[in-house]
């Protein structure tokens, strides 16, 4: 046990796409570019949330956490996926891996129960709107981001460690690009039944409950846009919430398949590729779905980008 230790210490070999070398420099120009477009476009909305005073609102407030959230969670992933494709060294060591399995899960997380406190919101704009300003007050907003920011890192806390110090009985190689829970518990060599349940059941707080929340929500406002009799109200309110439906779809489908099925049904090839998903593309897309579909964004920018040209 202390050699299987030893050697776990000493760090990883991620194999990513070594087997595939042809995609490796069409990978690295690929996830490049999105992680370029992803830092842009969520640092505008963060800025213009910032900077214009019609965005100080708790919509906005929710939606600059996270872009906040999504240029944090793609720096802690995407920098050492660049490595691995670009050259021929594929080794991490011991610390870099616990740090990047930390941050990414717990920042993953996050963003679970946040889409959940944005759905919330949206229930609030639309179910509640008269009393809207009353109900979803800046306190309210900060305390609601709070339980998003301490769920997901609690969540890490307990699960990380778990993960990082089972025993590998000399096997470095793990079949994957990035140090995640599901490729390090496929290097186990010992039994991770117990570990998969506790992953499971703190799955169940942290991706389903917060799924669950999103649908009663919808659930709440379906039924309210349905009684509106306008057409122009339907689609206000259909605009109101459509941005955040796509985030949550592409979001959840990626997570619920890589995170909520058994360890001996999961199928390396597809989690690479679902991982490439959900690390480069979902947080590149968030600044477009909200911002191609959103009039308010859409000022702001002109507001800020007129008074720049102004000043040249």
């Amino acid at each position: 046990m202390e050699k299987d230790n030893t050697s776990s210490f000493e760090g990883f070999i991620l194999v990513g796409f070594s087997d595939r070398p042809h995609l490796e420099l069409i990978l690295f120009v690929v996830v490049l570019i999105f992680y370029l477009l992803t830092l842009l476009g969520n640092m505008t909305i963060v800025l213009l949330s910032a900077l214009d005073s019609r965005l100080h609102t708790p919509m906005y407030f929710f939606l600059a956490n996270l872009s906040f959230l999504d240029m944090c969670f793609t720096t802690g992933s995407i920098p050492q996926m660049l490595y691995n494709l670009w050259g021929p060294d594929k080794t991490i060591s011991y610390v870099r891996c616990a740090i990047q399995l930390y941050f990414v899960l717990a920042l993953g997380g996050v963003e679970c129960v946040l889409l959940a406190v944005m759905a919330y919101d949206r229930y609030a704009a639309v179910c509640k709107s008269l009393h809207y300003t009353v109900i979803m007050h800046p306190r309210l907003c900060g305390q609601l981001t709070s339980v998003a920011w301490l769920s997901g890192f609690g969540n890490s806390l307990i699960m990380a460690p778990q993960t990082l110090m089972l025993p590998h009985c000399g096997h470095r190689r793990a079949d994957h690009f990035l140090c995640e829970i599901p490729a390090l518990i496929g290097m186990a060599c010992v039994d991770t039944t117990m570990l998969e349940a506790l992953a499971f059941a703190l799955a169940i707080f942290i991706i389903l409950a917060p799924l669950i929340l999103i649908l009663v929500s919808y659930g709440y406002i379906a039924g309210t846009v349905l009684r509106i009799k306008s057409a122009a109200g339907r689609k206000k309110a259909f605009n109101t919430c459509s941005s955040h439906l796509i985030v949550v779809s592409l979001f959840y489908g990626t997570i619920i398949y890589m995170y909520l099925q058994p360890a001996n049904t999961y199928s390396q090839d597809q989690g690479k590729f679902l991982t490439l998903f959900y690390t480069i593309v979902t947080p590149s897309v968030n600044p477009l779905i909200y911002t191609l579909r959103n009039k308010d964004v859409k000022e702001a920018m002109k507001k800020v980008l007129g008074k720049g040209s102004a000043e040249v």
